[in-house]
C-alpha cells in the first residue's frame, strides 16, 4: 500500500527553524556583541528576508549571493534564501575582484548581499558583473562607502514577518553552491542538496556532541562550506550562535570566558595562535570541544589543546563532501597510553561519520589498497554526504565520480582497518 506523504516528507534544513521558533521560541538562538536574537526573533527576520526576496523577484531556482562575514545577516541567509526559493553562493571575503566576479556571473546571481567593508572588492567589478539586478549594502560597521543599493534593513521592511510556505518539491533540490578554492584551475561550484545538508548536519550534532546546551563560537568562516553545516547544525539543535566577524585571538578567549562557549571549529594554523596566545588560560573554566581539520593536528598541538582542558575532535574532509566526511573516532583505550602516543593516534583519520556511507583507498584501478601501512592510495567517497555536482561543468562533475565513487585527490596509506598517516593533498582542480 501507498502511504504517500504519510510516511515521508522531505528532508531540508529548514524544519530545523520552523521546529526551534517553537520549541525555544524565547532562547537566545544569536549573540553578536550587543545584539541578542531569541529563536523566534532568528524566525521572524529569515521571514522578512524570504519574502523580501520573492517580493523583488526572485523565482525557483535563482541564485542568491552573500559576501560577509559571519555576521547574523549570514546566518539569516542560511534560511531565508533557501526559504524563498533560492540557492545560497557564500563567497569568500579573502579574494580578489576578478575572483569574486568570476564566481558571481558563473553561478548566475540574481542578488547580491555585500558587507560595506568589502564595498571596495565589488565596486570596480560592477559593470562586469552579468545576471546580478539588485545589490543590497549590509551595514554592520559605519564608516565604509555604500555601493548603490538599498540597505540590508529596509530590504528587509519588504517583506512580511508570517510564516512562508514551502516551494520544495523534492529533497535533492540544490541548497547552496560553495565554490572551491582554484588553486590548479577556475573555482567550481560544489552544489549541495537539501538531503545532504539536513543529513550533515545530523552527523556533525552526533559527531561533535551537540545539544541545546550548546554555545558555538563562529571561529570558522561561514563562507566556508556553509561553516561546515554548522550554521544549520547548531540551529537544529537550540544551541546558540556566538557571532564573530573577524578572527582576534584576545577577543576569542574573551568570548570563550564571557559566553561560556562550549564548541568552535578551526583549522590547526588557527589553534595553534590561539593556543600560544598570551591570554590563552591555564586551565579553562568550562569544557570546551573543538573540531579541527584543513590540516593534521600536530601531536604536540593536540597535547596543548588538552592540557587545558579541551576536547578536540579531528576531522577530515572538502568542500566536496559538505565538509567533514571522516573522524578519528576516540578510542576508550587510549586512556592507558602515555599523552605523547595517545596524540598521535588522534592526530590518525579515520571512519566515515554516522550519517556517510561509503568510504575506500584505491589504486588507480580502483582496487581497495592493502592495509600495509606502506600502499598509497587515494580517498573515494559516495553517498549522502557527497555534493551532486559541479554547476555548469558536467565534465568535471562526470571525471570526479568515475567509476561510481567521488574522488578526492587526496592519498592515504591504511594500517589494519583504520586510516593511517596523515592525508596528502594534491590539486584538485
Amino acid at each position: 500500500m501507498n502511504h504517500g506523504a504519510v510516511e515521508r516528507s522531505i528532508l531540508t534544513p529548514l524544519t530545523f527553524i520552523q521546529r526551534n521558533a517553537k520549541v525555544y521560541n524565547h532562547k537566545i538562538a544569536i549573540t553578536y556583541n550587543q545584539k541578542h536574537f531569541t529563536y523566534s526573533e532568528f524566525a521572524e527576520r529569515i521571514n522578512y528576508l524570504a519574502s523580501a526576496l520573492r517580493q523583488a523577484g526572485l523565482k525557483k531556482g535563482e541564485r542568491v549571493a552573500f559576501f560577509c562575514f559571519n555576521t547574523p545577516s549570514m546566518l539569516e541567509a542560511h534560511f531565508a534564501v533557501p526559504l524563498a526559493g533560492g540557492v545560497l553562493v557564500s563567497i569568500n571575503t579573502r579574494l580578489a575582484p576578478q575572483e569574486v566576479a568570476y564566481i558571481l556571473n558563473d553561478c548566475g546571481a540574481k542578488f547580491l548581499f555585500v558587507d560595506t567593508e568589502l564595498a571596495n572588492i565589488i565596486r570596480p567589478i560592477q559593470n562586469s558583473l552579468e545576471t546580478v539586478k539588485q545589490i543590497i549594502n549590509i551595514t554592520d560597521i559605519e564608516g565604509f562607502e555604500l555601493i548603490d543599493g538599498e540597505d540590508y534593513e529596509a530590504f528587509l521592511q519588504i517583506g512580511q514577518s508570517h510564516p512562508l510556505s514551502w516551494i520544495i518539491t523534492d529533497e535533492m533540490e540544490t541548497i547552496s553552491i560553495n565554490y572551491t578554492s582554484g588553486t590548479s584551475g577556475k573555482p567550481k561550484g560544489v552544489m549541495y542538496s537539501h538531503r545532504g545538508a539536513y543529513l550533515n548536519c545530523l552527523g556533525e550534532i552526533i559527531e561533535t556532541t551537540l545539544t541545546s546546551e550548546s554555545v558555538y563560537l563562529w571561529t570558522l568562516p561561514m563562507f566556508h562550506c556553509n561553516g561546515w553545516c554548522f550554521t544549520w547544525a547548531v540551529t537544529a539543535i537550540g544551541g546558540t550562535h556566538i557571532c564573530l566577524r573577524k578572527f582576534n585571538p584576545a577577543n576569542i578567549w574573551k568570548l570563550i570566558q564571557q559566553h561560556g562557549v562550549t564548541h568552535l571549529n578551526a583549522a590547526p594554523v588557527v589553534l595553534i595562535s590561539l593556543i600560544n596566545h598570551s591570554d590563552c588560560p591555564q586551565s579553562l573554566e568550562k569544557p570546551l570541544t573543538i573540531t579541527t581539520a584543513g590540516a593534521p593536528p600536530s601531536p604536540t598541538l593536540i597535547e596543548k589543546i588538552t592540557k587545558i582542558g579541551a576536547k578536540i575532535i579531528h576531522v577530515y574532509g572538502l568542500t566536496e563532501v559538505y565538509g567533514p566526511y571522516t573522524v578519528c573516532e576516540y578510542q576508550s583505550d587510549w586512556n592507558n597510553l602515555n599523552s605523547e602516543n595517545r596524540a598521535q593516534l588522534m592526530a590518525r583519520q579515520g571512519v566515515p561519520y554516522i550519517s556517510a556511507d561509503g568510504l575506500r583507498v584505491v589504486d588507480l584501478y580502483m582496487n581497495d589498497v592493502p592495509a600495509d601501512g606502506k600502499t598509497m592510495g587515494e580517498v573515494v567517497m559516495r553517498g549522502n554526504m557527497v555534493m551532486t555536482g559541479y554547476h555548469n561543468d558536467s565534465e568535471a562533475t562526470e571525471r570526479a565520480f568515475r567509476g561510481g565513487w567521488f574522488h578526492s585527490g587526496d592519498w592515504l596509506c591504511c594500517m589494519k582497518e583504520k586510516k593511517d598517516t596523515p592525508i596528502r593533498s594534491k590539486e584538485r582542480n
